[in-house]
């Protein structure tokens, strides 16, 4: 049976939706990271163990959503003449990824880590929105 080889695809491609939109936005980001903090704030408010755990659970998942969401503006929105003009971009997304990820707001309950992140994450926006104007 050649036939199913004949039809399986020789490259498969992926994107952050099934045909590239153009619509972006770092609120997407943002929304995910204030998850990640009031997740962190209602961990630290129980002491229920199951409670705790889903928390952590349901934490861990918005952060990955995090760096999703911002890898898709590193890699799909920003192009070379917004890295020439805001040299700091390429730090700027490598530091907010590492806070949203296992060394950040993912691994810990430290409520700190979720500030920074969302800091972090303005600063992307401020930029974003400066390359939308012009």
């Amino acid at each position: 049976m050649r036939l199913p080889r004949i039809l399986t695809p020789r490259t498969v491609a992926s994107a952050h939706c099934d045909l590239p939109c153009g619509v972006y936005d770092p609120a997407q980001a943002r929304i995910e990271a204030e998850s990640v903090k009031a997740v962190i704030e209602k961990y630290q408010a129980n002491e229920d163990v199951e409670f705790r755990t889903r928390a952590l659970i349901i934490k861990e998942q918005r952060a990955e959503l995090v760096k999703h969401h911002l890898w898709v503006l590193w890699t799909d929105y920003f192009k070379a003449p917004h890295f020439e003009k805001y040299p700091q971009l390429h730090q700027l997304f490598n530091e907010a990824t590492k806070l949203a990820g296992a060394a950040g707001a993912k691994g810990t309950t430290d409520l700190a880590k979720a500030e920074e992140l969302l800091a972090k994450i303005d600063e992307i926006a401020k930029i974003f929105w400066e390359t939308k104007q012009g």
